[in-house]
């Protein structure tokens, strides 16, 4: 099974199981490492959205950094359960929820339940992604707090566009078939 480790803050080296099986990826080390000092190295609380969960390892990469909570969602059932694994074993199940459920549904949850986020990562797999209908959603529905950032790890032959209504591009950062998009909330500057 492969692990992965926690790059920095409370839980530095902890080790991360990867979903069983060829149909999950988990987020480099160096696209983690690069995203996060991007972003900022360390948070000082806030909630985070982990769209396409996966094994979990950058929601807990945030958690370690000072999120407060993040909120994991994927629809695989080994995913989930995966995730459910890998926060017991750091001691953080509290700090999170977890739910089995398609992209675009939970989006329309979070948004019925009035969630707003300091940030959202959206990693689809490469070749099954609707991220067009998740921005524009995320953007329509404010789903971010003011100054709040969406994360999207995708195939670098997708390109996109560079804003969303009050989304805008910040950055986009390639690493071989990757490239990371950086969206702010508000107008850009």
């Amino acid at each position: 099974m492969i692990c992965v480790r926690i790059i920095s803050g409370e839980k530095k080296g902890f080790s991360v199981k990867a979903v069983p099986g060829m149909n999950t990826r988990p987020t480099t080390d160096k696209i983690r490492e690069s995203m996060f000092q991007i972003i900022g190295p360390r948070f000082e609380g806030g909630t985070m959205l982990d769209l396409y969960g996966g094994s979990g390892v950058v929601g807990l990469e945030a958690l370690s950094r000072g999120m407060d909570k993040v909120i994991f969602v994927d629809k695989s059932p080994s995913a989930v359960q995966t995730i459910k694994n890998n926060l017991r074993a750091a001691g953080w199940a509290a700090r999170a929820e977890v739910y089995r459920n398609e992209s675009y549904l939970a989006l329309k949850a979070v948004s019925r339940k009035g969630y707003q986020f300091e940030m959202i990562f959206l990693d689809p797999p490469y070749e099954k992604h609707n991220l067009q209908k998740d921005l524009e959603f995320i953007s329509e529905k404010q789903l971010l707090k003011t100054g709040g950032i969406v994360i999207v790890e995708h195939a670098r032959k997708v390109i996109l566009p560079e804003t969303y209504e009050n989304l805008y591009m910040e950055r986009r950062e390639n690493y071989g078939i990757t490239t990371i998009s950086i969206y702010r909330e508000g107008e850009a500057e």
